[in-house]
């Protein structure tokens, strides 16, 4: 007996020893593990949050850019605008201010401005800047003295800058007035304010001109970092920091280690730097080695459960795991029938949906041809009743020119209907170059009835200079009749109805069509097939339909929206074709 105990104490002794051993080793593995994780992610974490801090400072960037590449171009439109320049010479700016109003909401731009020769201001967006004098500020001298856009950087008396794109405005050769456009940068400065990062925008000469501490605007870098107070943001999460990394700082602040992040704009030698803390970094790895010590510490209580009731638990978890292959190969079983049942429903409704489609397409076809033939046949009928009452009349020369263009509807039927082959082949019609201008005067000669029996008072602005695209005549034309009908139909119920139609040249060729009716309530569906707010039998609601459809096999786009003084406004852009590329072609 007492051999046994003895026997026993020996063997308990041995299997403390062995288990202080085992726990030795598990706290050495779980400290070393602990400082590798430490080292790893601190140094993983940082070059990540250095990362961020980069991509956010390229987003800004390209904010600022996006932002004052949109207003560069304002005030070479303005400057053409003929109602501004026709205030200018006629020195009548009653409605110069108003139309600038209207302007700025679809501008985004902070505020418009028109000088006149004198620097006076004629029309402004803020009317409280009537009158004032502008003859000897740098956008008004440098504007008169350029034959292009000026960009002015301009201290505020409230503090901060404004930034001012302006341009001179010229009549016949001469100049008659400056028109300025002042861009909000300001909201940058609003939409930085709430991050943690300090940030700050500096012009070529290195002086701060935007930031998210105000005292920071007109100073060099140094200075303003050395001129920073302590109860500041930044300075605050620097405080709360400890310099732990392994990464070398970038920058120092008050003794402080911070990120700095500078990247160069594509805009008049301007940079943009941001200022990152390492609180964050310091957040996430705490939470990551929190978890690897609860798991540590799980593992040990674990441990020492399996040792005292290892057999047990290994005969339950087999059981256990029994159970669950069981439960687990009868509920796989069950979602493979499931899965054969539903790919043979699926198989079904594909074609019941193939059958559908092919419906769908017939009568959207059926449809398109009856509203494409619709308006040459009313055409047609019109210009036959004129040539009969100009034959009665003895006029036979008029009686020609009806016939003439009665011939021209039949030659635009043929083609329309030629389309639609081509449409039901898959195939692309040749492309031609396209003069605008032309299809625009022939699309008004075509409308000429119905323009005539409505009364409707057409508004024709066309360059000059020819504006060539590349496409189809007929189907440019096509769009232009589509949007013309739209805008007639628009201005039934209007007292002096109104339609605006103005061709321009820029980047694309731009055709826009406004009319004075009661705008779209449904901008969303506008587009949209057999959609249309038109009583029943007097459209199908596929003109816009067929219309974008065109726009866009002509690489370009058909957008609409409602103009802020009322009415709806369509806007037709397409390639514009170059002399060099015409050339080529």
């Amino acid at each position: 007996m007492a051999l046994t105990e003895e026997g026993g104490r020996a063997g308990s002794r041995a299997l403390s020893w062995r288990a202080r051993v085992a726990l030795l080793i598990f706290a050495a593995i779980a400290c070393g593990v602990v400082l590798v994780t430490n080292r790893m992610l601190t140094d993983r974490f940082t070059q990540n949050t250095r990362s961020r801090a980069e991509l956010r400072l390229a987003l800004y960037g390209g904010n600022l850019v996006s932002e004052l590449q949109r207003n560069s171009i304002v005030p070479q439109l303005l400057s053409r605008d003929p109602a501004l320049i026709g205030a200018l010479n006629s020195q009548d700016y009653t409605q110069s201010t108003q139309r600038l109003i209207s302007f700025v909401d679809e501008i985004g731009a902070a505020s418009l401005m028109l000088l006149d020769r004198e620097g006076r201001t004629v029309a402004a967006t803020d009317r409280n800047r009537l009158g004032e004098q502008h003859n000897t500020a740098p956008y008004f001298v440098d504007a008169l003295r350029s034959n292009g856009t000026v960009f002015s950087v301009l201290p505020r008396e409230a503090g901060g800058y404004r930034f001012t794109y302006s341009r001179k405005v010229e009549s016949q050769g001469n100049a008659v007035g400056v028109v300025i456009v002042e861009v909000d940068l300001q909201k940058f400065e609003r939409a930085w304010a709430g991050i943690s990062d300090a940030v700050h925008v500096t012009d070529s000469t290195g002086n701060i001109i935007l930031a998210t501490e105000p005292r920071w605007r007109g100073k060099q870098e140094a200075e303003a970092l050395a001129a920073e107070p302590p109860a500041s943001a930044i300075q605050r999460a620097i405080q709360a920091t400890a310099d732990w990394t392994t990464l070398p700082a970038d920058a120092y602040l008050r003794g402080e280690a911070v990120m700095r992040m500078s990247q160069r704009i594509p805009f008049r030698g301007w940079q943009i730097t941001s200022f990152t803390t390492y609180a964050s970094v310091r957040e996430r790895v705490n939470g990551v080695i929190a978890s690897e010590i609860m798991a540590f510490a799980i593992l040990l209580a674990l441990a020492f459960y399996a040792l005292s009731r290892k057999n047990a638990l290994r005969s339950a978890f087999f059981q256990r795991e029994s159970a669950d292959l069981r439960v687990l190969n009868e509920r796989l079983q069950r979602e493979i029938a499931e899965r054969e049942r539903v790919q043979e429903n699926l198989a079904v409704a594909e074609q019941t949906l193939a059958q559908s489609s092919k419906l769908a397409a017939l009568g959207e076809m059926s449809a398109a041809v009856s509203h494409e033939l619709n308006q040459p046949l009313a055409a047609m009928k019109t210009y036959l009743a004129g040539a009969g009452l100009l034959l009665r009349r003895n006029r036979p020369d008029e009686a020609l020119s009806s016939f003439q263009r009665i011939d021209d509807l039949i030659e635009r039927m043929g083609a329309i209907t030629r389309q639609l082959k081509s449409y039901a082949r898959k195939g692309g019609a040749d492309l031609a170059p396209v003069n605008m201008g032309a299809a625009v005067h022939s699309a008004l000669s075509m409308m000429e009835p119905q323009l005539k029996s409505r009364q409707v008072r057409i508004n024709l602005a066309v360059p000059e200079r020819a504006v060539m695209v590349m496409g189809d005549r007929v189907r440019i034309e096509q769009v232009i009749i589509n949007l013309m009908r739209n805008a007639i139909d628009a201005t039934q119920t209007v007292e002096m109805p109104q339609i605006d139609v103005f061709l321009s040249a820029g980047e694309t060729a731009t055709l826009t069509v406004r009319d004075n009716g009661h705008g779209i309530e449904d901008l969303t569906s506008l587009f949209e097939p057999f959609y249309t707010t038109k009583q029943p039998g007097d459209g199908v609601g596929l003109g816009l339909a067929i219309s974008s459809g065109i726009v866009n096999d002509l690489g370009g786009r058909l957008t609409a929206r409602n103009a802020s003084a009322g009415g709806a406004v369509f806007e037709m852009q397409l390639p514009i074709l170059s002399e060099d590329i015409e050339a080529a072609e």
